[in-house]
């Protein structure tokens, strides 16, 4: 059911839909490298997060044990 102003929408094969879904992946993908290789480069959190208690703990460990 469509309005009758509108042009009804082609259907879509399965195939014109993961073409359209691999196309807009890659995409991300290229504007994700440039942008690292312009330097906007971040460290994700979940990385300093593992390096915090990674140092914390190594800390805890030798004030404890001396």
């Amino acid at each position: 059911m469509s309005d009758p102003g509108q042009p009804e929408q082609p259907e879509r094969s399965e195939l014109e839909v993961r073409n359209r879904l691999v196309d807009r992946r890659k995409e991300r993908i290229r504007q994700q490298i440039a942008k690292n290789r312009a330097g906007d480069y971040t460290v994700p959190t979940w990385v300093l997060t593992l390096l915090l208690v990674a140092l914390i703990g190594g800390w805890a460990l030798l004030i404890f044990t001396a």
